[in-house]
This record gives structure tokens, sequence and C-alpha cells, in this order.
């Protein structure tokens, strides 16, 4: 039986807790087994070299999983294996899940994309922005119009970051202290990633649909996907297999554990802290994978319907035009969009129009529609260059998935 043929008749699946290496390899009768992924074998030496403590990677189509596996550690103190239902801080992957969150109130017919913010958040109402800026003096000027949602959903809508915040403050007074601050430029004039816009548009969320954040997303999104891992909050038990984040020292280049800056100071496991649609999420790489499956699958999920075709289509799509964001990497409604393979080495074996997202430790998620195919990587590490979505863990696991396609016959 070809690798092919077996996706469409379906994988069977075991996933033993501690393996190292998981994958989905069909052996036929008085046959060998089908050649092996080299994903897992990719990743061991940055775990070996002290680069990383370990990661989870995952590769899917929009209806099975094909390989799963981990690698190193999830805690270097205690020495805690990595497994691959293990939780981590998916930072700005978040993003995406915020985003679909509004598009789940769009087809309500509660609100449209193009809405402007001050209908649901008057604060924002005629801001002002910076038109000029030097040592001795900043000049301001009135917008010419509002922001709408659809700035906020692809980074132009002249919002910066919180220049302070604190663990303890809600969803409304995070927006209120960011609203107190000059737009960086007109809404829709450039492209500036705004991680504080996307916390904006879940209190959008929390308004419209008069609920908070985490409760909606887990009515609306994460029961109907099955997503039991993804959360806000992990409660004692989940941080157990919370893999713990790290960077290396800036004098002997080892590991040591490092927070999360985005708690502000605050616990994980501290439910006072606010749901913040930005960055604030916690999952493993199977939800993120439901996620990414029911994107795939243009909004249904096991014969559910979840969000129309239409607003699939909406939303990665390339909205930014020629504006500048990412090399070769515009954006759509929450999601990137990758326009140019070639811009960024470790896209190179995606296709154009693949979407997706990462995150500030190295958790990255994309779907290639072209090919049909998931990619999920999981790790905690800070300061990884170039960048997160081109960490050399990333190439390393893009080339690796590609070899493995190739062997079993993927098209």
């Amino acid at each position: 039986m070809s690798f092919v043929a077996a996706v469409r008749v379906g994988f069977r699946r075991s996933f033993p807790p501690l393996a190292a290496v998981i994958s989905v390899a069909l052996v036929a009768a008085g046959r060998a087994a089908e050649p092996a992924w080299p994903v897992a074998t990719a990743l061991q030496p940055f775990v070996d070299r002290g680069e990383i403590s370990g990661a989870v990677a995952l590769v899917a189509t929009k209806d099975h999983i094909l390989y799963l596996s981990a690698v190193g550690r999830s805690n270097l103190a205690s020495g805690r294996k990595m497994q691959t239902d293990d939780l981590f801080w998916i930072a700005s992957m978040t993003k995406p899940v915020t985003a679909v969150a509004i598009a789940l109130l769009v087809d309500d017919g509660v609100l449209t994309f193009d809405d402007p913010l001050d209908r649901y958040l008057p604060e924002f109402h005629q801001p002002w922005f910076v038109s000029e800026r030097t040592s001795e003096r900043q000049v301001l000027e009135r917008c010419d119009r509002s922001i709408t949602l659809r700035d906020l959903l692809t980074h132009t809508s002249g919002l910066g970051e919180y220049r302070v915040a604190d663990p303890h403050w809600t969803t409304e007074t995070m927006v209120k202290v960011l609203a107190r601050e000059p737009l960086g430029f007109r809404p829709g004039a450039r492209w500036s990633y705004s991680t504080a816009g996307i916390d904006v548009l879940g209190r959008v969320v929390e308004i419209a649909s008069g609920q908070p954040l985490s409760t909606f997303l887990q009515r609306r999104l994460f029961d109907p996907l099955g997503m039991r891992n993804t959360t806000f909050w992990p409660t004692s038990k989940q941080f157990e297999r919370l893999a713990h984040c790290y960077r290396p020292d800036p004098l002997n280049g080892r590991l040591e554990e490092t927070a999360i800056h985005y708690m502000y100071g605050g616990e994980v496991v501290d439910r006072a802290r606010p749901p913040l649609g930005g960055a604030g999420l916690f999952s493993t790489a199977e939800d993120v994978t439901r996620f990414y499956q029911m994107m795939l699958n243009r909004g249904v999920w096991q014969s559910r319907s979840i969000l129309k075709p239409a607003t699939v289509q909406e939303m990665t799509r390339v909205q930014t035009g020629a504006l500048a964001a990412r090399p070769g990497m515009p954006w759509g409604l929450g999601f990137c969009v990758v326009a140019d393979p070639t811009q960024v080495r470790a896209n190179n074996t995606v296709t154009a129009g693949t979407f997706g997202h990462g995150g500030a430790f190295g958790t990255q998620s994309w779907a290639d529609p072209a090919r049909g195919l998931i990619y999920v990587l999981m790790l905690q590490r800070d300061k990884l260059t170039p960048n997160p979505d081109d960490s050399l863990m990333r190439r390393a696991y893009q080339e690796a998935v590609q070899n493995g396609l190739s062997a079993h016959g993927w098209p």
C-alpha cells in the first residue's frame, strides 16, 4: 500500500507517552516498514548541544496526524522527559485564535471586520497619531478615520505596545491604558506588529458577546474542537506537564530558566491574570493541530460547521497589499500568509498561500492548503536567531519533514 493510499484509508495511531519517536509507519503483510521519518533525528542535536531543552514535532493532514514525536526534556532541573502531550506557552500563536473569535461573531451577524473600533470601545474615538517625532518634540495630529477591526487584525492600526502593565489589570483597564497613547501612524498607512492590538480585539469579543474572552473561546471553539488542553490558566495537573521556558545565559551560553515576560510578573497558574488575546494561551501540539485542521477543512470540524467557508477564505488571503511586513510574509486577518517562500529559509518547503503563526519562544504552526499539510513545532527557547519563524530548529524541522514526506512518496 502506498503512503498516499494509506492516508486515504486512515491511520491507526498509538502514542506511547514516553516514546522518543512516534511515527505513523504502516507495515503491509510480508513487507518491511515504510521509511522512517528523520524529524526527531534532526532535532536531537539541538538538545545535545544545549540549545533547546526539548521539542515536540507534529505533521498532519486536514484529517489525520501523520507524525508525532518528542525529544529532550520538559524540565532540565528535574530531568523530566518531554512528552507529546506536554503544554507549551504558545505566545503569539494565540493571535489567530482571537481572530477566529472575532470571525465567529462576524458569522453570527454581531459585528463586521470593518466595524470602527470605537463602536465597542469609545475610548478610541478620534485618536491622535504621531506625525513628527524628534529628540526635542513630538507633533500629534488627529486621525482622518477611525481604527477598524480589520486594521487590528492586520497590524495596520498604528497601536503600539503597553509602556507598563500589571499582572492583575483587567482587560478593560489594559485597553483604557493603551487608548491614552497616541498612535504611531494613521490607521492603514503602515504595517507594525502589535500584540496589544490583538489584546484589544479580545476585549471587543467580550463587549460584543457579553462574555469573558476565555468563556467565549471555551464554548465556541475549544469545546467543539476537543481542545481540552488549551487554556489561559493551566491547572495544577496541567502545570506538571508544562514545558519550562529557557534562554541562553549571556555569559556562558548555557540554558537558564526564564519567566514568561507576557505574564507581567504574574504566575502561570494565577487565574487573576486577565485572558489576553495577543499571547496568553497555553496548548499542546495536538490541540493546535485540531484548530488548523478546522481551518484547512474550510471551517468544518468532524462534520460540524465552526466558520463559514467564505470567512475562512477571507481570513487566510493577503490583506495588507503592498505594505511592507515580514520578508515574503504579508498578513491576512490574524494569520500571517506566506506569499513568497523563498524570502525566508524555513519557508522553502511550503507553498505560497501557507498561513499560520509563530510564537516568541519558538512555537510554530502553519497550514499549507496546496499540499494539504499542517506543520506544528513546539519548543520553549527565548532569544532565537535570526528570529523564531526562521530559527535553526524550525529550518531543521521543515527540511526533515520534507525528507520524510519524500521518502513516503508524498506528492
